[in-house]
């Protein structure tokens, strides 16, 4: 129940929170169009290179060719999805339990093309070979073969690269990167990267203890903590906040989550908790009997109440529907009930935190049976130590030349003359900030598919590469 007196205030946050104004332009725009500047976002998005590159991108399984197993691509469209849905349904919760309601002019329909963008966006900076490729470029950073250039950069610059993270590729590629007509990248609207922004701080805000630890740095780097913006977009990140009025964090240097960036968060969990969980069956690697044990007791019913459907993948695409709709009703909820505390800032963990108890159980034994049967399962595995190969070997080719030396080998020469295609896009050079050459290094390799990375990996290592 909603139990907040600051009728306006909350009614003013709400309205900065939804603000349409794109990041660094003066005003916000009109809102006469159909088309609003929300709809704009997702069709930048849709039509933008760097979201074409997640349909060879993984999401669980690297490499894979298997028709109907999902990719970061058809990932991101389902989260859009879950996403609008829990984002216009609590809004029309909050519509009834606010005293005065949603600001004048805002609709639940605005919510949801705020939260679609967003979702879609959601994975944009992740590596190749997803989790495993930002294990792989964090690993390469702390080996003690890296101290010497570590050495070079200061204490906020190594942190971005020893945590290194998706999410703040992600804001970069969105911010800098992408680049449409106008400067800026994207130009999204703030509201739309301010919901895409699941940790709207610095490495430095969350991982401060870091510099004071007495142990190994290559040994304990694997404590850092996750954070949204690299240091070279850090004037974005405080433009940002700035414009969509989130308040500091009580908790560290940061800024608080955009409230709707909790609900995105949900979107993702609950479809990467059950769906791969169906891709794991569909592999052979699940049995359908444990996940339909784990869907029922989402569902909330016993499976004499549910008919049976023809087939294996149509049983476990209605039930996963029904699980589905549950818990958009339930996360919903929860938003409405704990409204204050997200919009102070004050609410720790995710919405599924605060959910009963078998909703709680019911997604904490799908990632649990996920990690324990599909993460660590042999051809899963096998396929992970291949991607880290293939990481290694262009890290290997390609970081050195950040510290451009006046007279490049042969080898380098080459490398180089494959890189530079990249930097003219971006209009960038190699310079003699050994930082910013990183990022451009790191910008060029992530935004490779898993198929482009592999073959130039195979390239690299003198072999013809494979079709795959």
């Amino acid at each position: 129940m909603i139990t907040t007196t600051a009728k306006i205030s909350v009614q003013d946050r709400w309205r900065k929170l939804l603000s349409n104004q794109r990041l660094g332009s003066g005003a916000p725009l009109p809102t006469s169009s159909a088309r609003s500047a929300f709809h704009q976002d997702y069709d930048r998005l849709v039509f933008s290179h760097s979201f074409h590159k997640l349909n060879q991108k993984t999401q669980v399984h690297p490499l894979t060719n298997q028709l109907g197993i999902h990719t970061r691509l058809t990932h991101s469209l389902e989260v859009s999805c879950i996403g609008r849905s829990l984002a216009m349904m609590a809004a029309e919760k909050l519509q009834s339990a606010l005293p005065a309601g949603l600001p004048s002019g805002v609709t639940p329909t605005d919510f949801g093309v705020v939260m679609q963008a967003a979702c879609l966006a959601h994975d944009i900076g992740n590596p190749p070979f997803g989790h495993a490729g930002e294990f792989a470029i964090r690993d390469w950073v702390a080996s003690p073969n890296r101290q010497a250039m570590l050495d070079k950069l200061s204490f906020h610059e190594q942190l971005d690269l020893l945590a290194y993270e998706g999410n703040a590729q992600g804001f970069r590629l969105l911010t800098q990167n992408e680049h449409h007509p106008d400067k800026g990248g994207m130009r999204l609207t703030c509201a739309t990267l301010g919901v895409f922004m699941k940790y709207p701080w610095l490495s430095v805000d969350v991982n401060q203890s870091y510099a004071n630890q007495n142990t190994d740095k290559a040994q304990s780097f694997r404590t850092l903590k996750k954070f949204g913006s690299f240091q070279s977009e850090s004037k974005q990140l405080l433009l940002l906040a700035e414009t969509l009025g989130l308040p500091p964090s009580p908790y560290h240097d940061g800024f608080c989550r955009h409230p709707l960036a909790y609900l995105l968060e949900a979107a993702d969990d609950i479809c990467y908790a059950l769906i791969d969980l169906e891709d794991g069956v569909h592999l052979g690697i699940l049995n359908v009997a444990e996940v339909t044990a784990i869907l029922f007791d989402i569902i909330g019913e016993r499976p004499s109440a549910i008919p049976e459907h023809s087939s294996v993948r149509q049983h476990l695409a209605m039930l996963r529907a029904r699980a589905m709709m549950r818990l958009v009703g339930h996360i919903t909820d929860v938003f409405v009930k704990y409204h204050d505390d997200i919009l102070a800032g004050h609410l720790q963990g995710s919405l599924f935190d605060y959910c009963q108890d078998d909703i709680k159980n019911g997604i904490g034994s799908a990632k649990k049976l996920a990690q324990v049967q599909i993460f660590n399962h042999p051809s899963k595995v096998r396929m992970e130590l291949t991607a880290n190969q293939c990481l290694n070997r262009l890290l290997d080719a390609f970081m050195p030349l950040a510290l451009a030396k006046p007279s490049p080998s042969f080898e380098e020469e080459r490398l180089l003359l494959i890189l530079a295609p990249h930097l003219r896009e971006h209009r960038r050079a190699l310079n003699d900030n050994l930082y910013h050459n990183l990022l451009n290094i790191l910008d060029f390799i992530t935004g490779m598919n898993d198929h482009e990375a592999y073959r130039l990996a195979q390239e690299l290592q003198g072999q013809l590469p494979t079709l795959i």
